[in-house]
């Protein structure tokens, strides 16, 4: 038994779940990995396992949860937590993620597309805790990711003045957007960390995952986030009525939104350009590349609004993901070396 298996048994001992059977539910793109929990009586629980000396940290996702369900909101009960070594066993909210139930029952699409947007007008009425700022120094260099990897995965090179002559211009266009009053933003919204909770009321119908890396932002960033979805396509229908209802009950001025909307989706999917090629090339994941296509549309999509069309002379030198430049990206998969 390696020490970090000791030391999760201990854990599981203290909490007083030794009894209990374990099952993988899943691993993400970072360094933690989730299991369910189970004793005789049926009872569940979630154990997390984030080693630090991977990077990894509970105690942001422990202040993340708090500050949710003071909200009111449906993120995962902390029942044990071990933050020196990276251990928590949380409330198991169950094994529906909104991507899932889609599949099983399309028919639910709207109204659970409604009952996400429901619950970024309820959390953005707080304020937020201290966090760090998601504002455009921030947002800027992790926009141009996709010259670091994607352009560089595909080309073989970063063309750096490109590079500096695409920054200069968004960060020129982002930064007027950090004059709005900024809200708590979880920056990963989308249907595979979200879970749908029918027994629950209004937006505890939600159940919230994969938030530890929350920051202070525009309240566009999450709709976005979860209305160009990297993973799955959502009908334009869909993405049209949410925008609508969200600038609605909050009362914010559409036009403005709108402009918002467009730029924090286009540094998020740019982003995520460099950051899938990365997992890639870095890390070895060359599933997450098959997913660049669709990423690659809402960069289109973002690049019609007029406030981001003069930045597409700056995006050239990213190569169209056809099979080709896909093929290149995978062909330096760490996996390969």
């Amino acid at each position: 038994m390696t020490d970090r298996a000791t030391r999760m048994a201990h854990f599981i001992t203290t909490a007083g779940w030794q009894d209990a059977t374990r099952t993988t539910v899943a691993g993400d793109a970072s360094n933690r990995r989730y299991d369910r929990l189970t004793i005789s009586a049926g009872n569940t629980a979630i154990l997390m396992d984030a080693p630090p000396e991977k990077g990894e940290d509970v105690r942001p996702f422990v202040h993340i949860a708090t500050f949710l369900r003071a909200q009111g909101l449906s993120a995962p009960a902390i029942l044990a937590q071990d933050d020196t070594h990276g251990f928590l066993l949380l409330e198991d909210l169950g094994d529906d993620l909104f991507a899932r139930v889609l599949t099983r029952e399309p028919a639910l699409e709207l109204p659970l597309y409604q009952a996400a947007t429901d619950v970024l007008v309820a959390l953005h009425r707080a304020t937020p805790p201290a966090l760090a700022a998601y504002d455009a120094d921030t947002m800027t260099p992790l926009a141009a990711l996709a010259f670091d990897w994607y352009q560089a995965g595909a080309t073989g090179a970063v063309n750096t003045q490109e590079k500096a002559r695409f920054s200069t211009a968004f960060h020129a266009a982002l930064a007027p957007l950090d004059a709005t009053a900024p809200v708590l933003i979880q920056r990963d919204y989308h249907a595979e960390n979200l879970l749908w909770l029918p027994d629950r009321d209004g937006f505890a119908r939600v159940g919230l995952l994969d938030f530890q890396d929350a920051m202070a932002g525009h309240p566009a960033y999450d709709l976005v986030s979860i209305l160009q979805d990297a993973r799955r396509d959502v009908p334009a229908s869909i993405e049209t009525q949410m925008i609508e209802r969200y600038t609605t009950v909050t009362t914010q001025d559409a036009t403005g939104f709108a402009r918002a909307y467009a730029l924090l989706g286009l540094q998020r999917n740019l982003r995520i350009l460099g950051v899938f090629a990365r997992l890639s090339i870095r890390d070895g994941k060359a599933h997450y590349v098959d997913l660049i296509p669709r990423v690659w549309g809402h960069i289109q999509t973002n690049l019609k609004h007029p406030d981001a069309a003069p930045l597409a002379d700056l995006l050239t030198g990213l190569p169209v993901p056809d099979v080709q430049t896909l093929n290149r990206i995978k062909s330096r998969c760490a996996k390969q070396r």
